[in-house]
Formats: C-alpha cells, structure tokens, sequence
C-alpha cells in the first residue's frame, strides 16, 4: 500500500487554498492539467478512485469511451511507474506520443528501438524518471526483462486488450495466458484490465486467468449510438463497395476489411483504380510497408485502408467515418472490436458489411483446419453462428447486438438498417419447398451454389455428369434471381430449417424442416428488396456550422496539418476535430479562453495554444 500513503502525502501536497483535497480533487485536477478536460466521464472517476486506493479492476468500456485516462490518471498520481501491457506496436507509439504531446513522462519498449535506446529506457525507468512504460505481453514475460520489471517500484499494472487472455487468446496472441503471473508476483499492485469486447463468458475468463477474483468489475454501455450499422447481402460486392463509398463517403477516411491478403490486394487496387487514396495492409507486406501505409492513414485525411483484422486493434484515429467488412467477421465480438474504430470522436459514422452463406463456408473451413482442441472449434462455430443470425435479423440491430454483451436498449434504435428501412415479409413456402426438395432430389450432399444452378436451371459440367439437369426439379426455380435464392437459403439456416455442413459446406433438412417440405405448415421470409444507389445512412449529417464558423474550422485544420507534418505526427495528436470546433464555440481568441476548450492542458497551450489564438483573432477582425 505504499502507493495509497503517497497519494494521502500529496493530499498535502495539492492542497487548494490551504484544505486537503481528496483523492476525486487531485485526479480531477491532474485531468484538467494534462489533458485539458473539467469533468470525467461515467463510470471513469469511480475506477479511478478504485485504483488509487489500491485495488484492482476489470472494466468493460466501449471503444472510444475513454478506458486508458483509467490507467493514464493513476499512473500521474502514484508514484512509480506503471506498466502498460498491449499487443500492438501502432498502439505503444500512438499513445506514448499523444503523451508526451501532453508533457506526461512515457515510453515503449519494442523491436523498433536499438538496443542502445532500449538500455537507456530502463535506466531511466529504473531511476524514477518515467511515469508510464508501454510494452508487450511477449516482452514483459522474457525472463531476463521480468527480473527487471521486479526491480522497478511499479504502481501499476494495466492489461490493455485483455479479452485476448479469453479464448480470442488461443488464436492470437498466447503469451497473453500467461499473463496471471503478476498477480502472484506482485500481489500488493493493482491491476486493472480492459477492453471494449467482452460477453459474459469472456469477462470470466478475463478475471480468472489474471487472478482478479475479488477486483470490481465495471461494464459500461456497449452501445454505440453514434454508429449506424448498416448489412447488405452479396450480389456484385465490387460495384456494392464503389456505389456505397461514392455515395456516403467520398471525402472520408474509412477502413475496408477482408477475409484474405488476396481479396485486400484487390480491393485496394479497385478502389486505386477509382481515384480513391486506398492502400492494402496485412501480414504478407514487408513492415516497411505496412508501417508506410499505417502512417499514410494516421497523418493524412481521406484516406482507406484495405486489410485483413492485422490492422485496427488500438489505433486511435478519431475520424474515422466508416468500416466496411467484405466478408463475414468470425464472431460478434470481432464485429464489434472492428466496427468500434470508426467514430471514436463521436461523430455519426457508419459499420456496413457485405455476407454471403459462402462465408460461412469459409469460416468454418478455416476453423475445421485450425490446430485447436474440439471444445475450442466448438465454441468458434457457435461464435460464426451467432455472426451469422445477426446479418439474417429483420429486427433491431442494435438490440441483438447489445443483448449479445449482456446489455439492454428498450426500444429500437431508428440507427440501424432494419430500423432505418423495415424488412418486409412474406409468405415464402412454395419457394422454400422448391428449395429443400431440390437439396433432396440431389442426395444433400451439395452446397448453396451447386443447388441454386439446380434451381435456375443452369447446366454445368458438375450436374450434368451427376444428371441432375434430368431432375423435375431443374429449373423450378427461374422466376427469381440467383442473389433471391441465396438470401432465401441463408434465412433458413438462421432458422434452423437447414443444417450448414460444418467441413464440406454442404446443405441437409433438419426435422424442423420436414413440415414446410410436405405443405403441412407455412412459412413467412423477409422479402429480398434490392436498394442499389439508396443512401441508407440519411441520418448522417455533418454537425451544423455557420458558412463563416466553416471557414474558421477549415483553417484551424489547415494549421494543424502544417504543424503536424513538420513534427511528423498525426494531426490529431495536436488536437482532434471536437477540440477544434470547441474552439470555434468558445471563440477562444485569448489564452483565458483557450484553457476552457475541452482538450487543451498546460503543455498544449503553451506548444500551439498562440498558433491557433492568431488564425481565430485574425479571422475574428476579417469577419
């Protein structure tokens, strides 16, 4: 608890006015100073205080709700230094130099730096000199560095991205299993773990393989309000892309993702094709390129990048307006984690998806080729199944997504496509009797595509060798489209009326599904209706602004994006869009009323603050 007596010393210490502050008043002040915030968000004080009094936390917080100021304000408080465990290198460098932005004392430790500067790090940490030390799971578990780390007087411990001690672990990053060691090693400093991405039975594993049985548990909100989710069936997913981009997003910056390195080379080359600034990243690229590409994305606006989930996890970019998924993600919380990096600002942002019943297919292809135990493969192919019933819900997106995390939303969220553009039904049994009698005749044994050719009467080398072009069956089917057929299939696997081969893809009737084959029940199927170049985000606005407070935004951003490209950082690290247009509110044309902009601290102000007084006041007199 050594710790805790320093905080009670500093009591004294930041004492206002000749009264002893608590411990809410000193993180509230330490706030303001460095981060230029009056206030916290709910519950980010309670955790605060819970840390402070040395104890430990799990907290569950969406993306963009704030959770490292729950880690960054103890770690100023307490004497020591606290270690910052997290899986990826973009994250270490994104936030130590926000950080340092800030004038905090923080560093990373990870193969970009020499072994010279990594020496020089420790030295200074050793010596008191470092507030917060940023590393992997992989690096604080070497031996001989976690030897060191015993020499350090720690304050505490933070588990970024913890939902990979869960099961996202196995398939991941393993070293985070490991993980529980610091609680036995350094069982009198608390520890604090956290992600945006955990249901229930994640938020266990988390608490139980970190040792953290008696922490207090935080959940937050899981909703988003400011994301509209938006999922489309496949048809031509290429044109689908281009139209959706071009009609919702042609001056932002987005991220597109894909399966396989292949489908991410090819939709970075289309959209080039297109004019778009859209580059590829994934494993197969050289880091050179990967950490080009990455830099291009986080300095620059209207940019895309196309990448399989390599890419995302920690970046803090705020702006992104959209996520694209070209390809069905593997579990909900995937989908959830992904689509979290657009609108981390709070601006309204949209997640849009493209499925097919092929991806299920692949996914579970994939799994079934996985080296993981049968519990395990078990558990990912209810995780693809859940995945999938969310893109077949015609209700409220948001409430199936938030009842997944154990959270609840009363009503519909009128933010969501099904909200946005209610799905018709109809009745659809003779078209599903065509379906599962066509599986029948040809010996369920064949996947989706080989049945719909069936259906629409398309004759291919495969089902002529098997004469099934001979079948009455061939052909029953041509009065819809090919896309109706599939969407028609896929609604009854949700169902349960069709079972999905988990290794060959291939169709078989369930017992649920004998009645609808022989007309002794009915059943009603959302209607197909294709709504190519309709802008589903109407919702979608730009903040409004007066014609001159849009001109005074657009050269505060073009200040910041001078001052940014000579200090070769991103933009948002001087001071995010929200802060800018605060600015603007606020009229902050004098150092008095800058400090009173949400997201300037002491050390901003004292680095930019009389840049950006000049272009307001200069703007001021020319209105």
């Amino acid at each position: 608890m050594e710790n805790y007596k320093w905080l009670c010393y500093n009591k004294m210490i930041y004492s206002k006015r000749g009264m002893e502050m608590q411990s809410k008043d000193i993180a509230l002040q330490t706030l303001n100073k460095y981060f230029g915030y009056n206030s916290f968000r709910s519950p980010q004080d309670e955790i605060i205080e819970e840390i402070l009094k040395g104890r430990s936390a799990s907290v569950i917080m969406p993306t963009g709700g704030g959770k490292s100021v729950c880690y960054q304000i103890p770690a100023l408080i307490l004497n020591g230094v606290a270690i910052i465990i997290t899986p990826i290198i973009a994250l270490m460098q994104d936030q130590v130099g926000s950080l340092k932005e800030m004038g905090v004392s923080a560093e990373y430790l990870n193969s970009t730096l020499s072994q010279q500067k990594q020496s020089e790090i420790i030295h200074k940490v050793l010596n008191g000199q470092v507030k917060l030390l940023y590393v992997s799971p992989e690096r604080l578990l070497n031996n001989v560095f976690y030897e060191t780390v015993k020499k350090m007087n720690v304050s505490l411990f933070a588990i970024d991205e913890s939902h990979c001690v869960s099961q996202w672990g196995h398939s991941f990053r393993t070293d985070y299993l490991n993980l529980g060691v610091i609680s036995v090693d350094f069982p009198n400093v608390p520890k604090i773990a956290l992600t945006a991405t955990a249901n229930e039975l994640t938020r266990n594993e988390i608490i139980n393989n970190l040792g953290l049985t008696s922490a207090k548990q935080f959940v937050g909100s899981f909703d988003r309000p400011n994301i509209t989710y938006v999922i489309e069936s496949k048809s031509q997913e290429s044109e689908q892309l281009v139209d959706y981009i071009s009609e919702n997003h042609e001056e932002d910056s987005g991220i597109v993702y894909c399966m396989t390195r292949r489908r991410v080379e090819e939709f970075a080359k289309l959209l080039q094709d297109e004019g778009y600034n859209a580059y590829p990243y994934h494993a197969g690229l050289s880091i050179e390129e990967r950490e080009k590409h990455l830099n291009l994305f986080l300095k620059n606006e209207k940019v895309i990048i196309v990448a399989t989930i390599a890419f995302g996890m920690g970046i803090d970019k705020p702006n992104v307006r959209f996520v694209c998924h070209m390809d069905l993600p593997s579990s909900i919380e995937a989908y959830y984690q992904e689509t979290g990096r657009a609108g981390r600002d709070g601006e309204p942002s949209v997640a849009w998806m493209l499925y097919g019943v092929e991806d299920v297919a692949k996914r579970l292809q994939i799994l079934e080729r996985s080296g993981g135990d049968e519990q395990h493969k078990r558990l990912e192919r209810n995780n693809i199944d859940t995945m999938f019933s969310l893109c077949e819900v015609v209700s409220c997106r948001r409430q199936v997504l938030m009842g997944y995390f154990g959270d609840t939303l009363d009503k519909n969220c009128n933010n969501c496509d099904n909200c946005l553009n209610p799905k018709q039904t109809e009745d659809a049994s003779i078209y599903v009797q065509k379906a599962l009698s066509a599986m029948c005749r040809t010996g369920q044994i064949y996947g989706v595509n080989y049945i719909v050719a069936i259906l629409m009467g398309k004759e291919n080398p495969r089902n002529i060798a098997n004469k099934h072009n001979e079948l009455n069956v061939f052909g029953l089917g041509k009065d819809l489209s090919e896309s109706n057929w599939k969407t028609i299939f896929r609604q009854l696997i949700v169902m349960g009326y069709i079972d999905l081969n988990h290794i060959y893809g291939s169709l078989r009737l369930t017992n649920k599904g004998v009645p609808i084959l022989k007309g002794i029940e009915k059943i009603r199927l959302s209607k197909h209706i294709v709504q190519k170049g309709k802008r589903l985000t109407q919702n979608i606005v730009k903040i409004g602004m007066s014609l001159e407070d849009e001109i005074l935004f657009l050269k505060l951003k073009e200040l910041r994006m001078k001052i940014s490209k000579s200090k070769n950082m991103p933009p948002y690290l001087i001071f995010n869009d929200d802060t800018l247009k605060d600015m603007i509110f606020l009229k902050a044309n004098n150092p008095n009323k800058m400090l009173k902009v949400n997201g300037v601290g002491d050390v901003k102000l004292r680095n930019y603050g009389g840049l950006f007084i000049e272009v307001i006041n200069k703007h001021l007199s020319n209105e």
